[in-house]
């Protein structure tokens, strides 16, 4: 993995509680990533000021937590591509989404990890996928 060292100075800005949620979203990202054969490199840079995940076939995934809603973070997925809307479809109400871009989390909420593991790994080979019904994501509803 090529981490670009602005990111560790981004995750000791948040608070302490936030930077024990967004370090459980990196180190998700990063599993998925580990756990895909076509995935020879992961990188980790900041695009606007927002921890990224970069794969040379994937979409870019950020991840923040924003002051003005101190009681959510998100991991986001570029808006025009057809991940959000697939996995609203594919997971309906598993998840909260806003518009096409985020998937929403509370600080107090328990992630649905495999699940999310699975969004993230679309993301991640979404150039490989998106061709397929459902990014081939099982259809739960």
């Amino acid at each position: 993995m090529q981490s670009n060292p602005e990111v560790k100075k981004k995750f000791q800005e948040y608070p302490i509680a936030v930077r024990e949620k967004m370090n459980q979203l990196r180190k998700l990202i990063l599993e998925s990533a580990a756990s895909i054969e076509t995935i020879h490199d992961v990188e980790e840079t900041l695009k606007w000021n927002e921890p990224s995940y970069l794969t040379k076939k994937g979409s870019t995934i950020r991840i923040d937590w924003k002051e003005k809603t101190p009681d959510q973070y998100a991991i986001y997925f570029k808006c025009t591509s057809k991940l959000i809307p697939t996995f609203r479809e594919t997971y309906g109400d598993l998840f909260t989404y806003d518009g096409n871009r985020a998937i929403i989390f509370t600080i107090h909420e328990k992630i649905p990890e495999p699940e999310l593991k699975e969004c993230i790994s679309a993301g991640l080979t979404y150039h490989h996928i998106k061709h397929l019904p459902y990014l081939g994501l099982r259809k739960i509803n």
